[in-house]
């Protein structure tokens, strides 16, 4: 498929319940039906979790950067089933192989690489890599549930 989408935050919101301060991401590009997707977060020191993890030394917790790979997942299958404004709802099943190599820290632009390695049906499998500036962040295999709208 050549054919890629954006979704923006107005989009997004349609498509995912999450909001503030748990909706962990901004933009999700190049968008390829099933099949892959980067999502975008701009990391922001505002961000409640700082507050706590750590004061004096803020960094992003490894679990809100899977919560955001995971998020730009659904946002591609919403986008690619064209789930707007219907009731879709994901939920993890498994995190596998998660690796964590970069701090990633307020300033930063974090990128989302997500690719589908199983879906289909109600349960899907993906591969995400989270960088910044082309340094690997993150990097994690996870499962989730499609709660599709009938």
């Amino acid at each position: 498929m050549t054919d890629t989408k954006t979704a923006d935050i107005h989009l997004i919101q349609r498509i995912i319940p999450h909001r503030y301060p748990f909706l962990l991401v901004d933009k999700v590009r190049d968008i390829k039906g099933h099949e892959s997707a980067i999502g975008i977060k701009n990391v922001s020191f505002n961000e409640p979790h700082f507050q706590g993890h750590f004061p004096g030394a803020p960094i992003m917790p490894g679990v809100t950067i899977v919560e955001a790979m995971a998020q730009t997942a659904a946002v591609m299958v919403g986008v690619a089933q064209d789930l707007a404004d219907k009731e879709f709802l994901v939920y993890f099943m498994a995190i596998e192989s998660a690796k964590f190599r970069r701090k990633v820290v307020p300033g930063d632009v974090l990128e989302m690489h997500v690719t589908t390695k199983r879906g289909g049906g109600k349960v899907w499998k993906f591969h995400g890599r989270a960088e910044v500036d082309g340094e690997l962040a993150c990097e994690a295999e996870f499962t989730a549930m499609m709660d599709m709208p009938k």
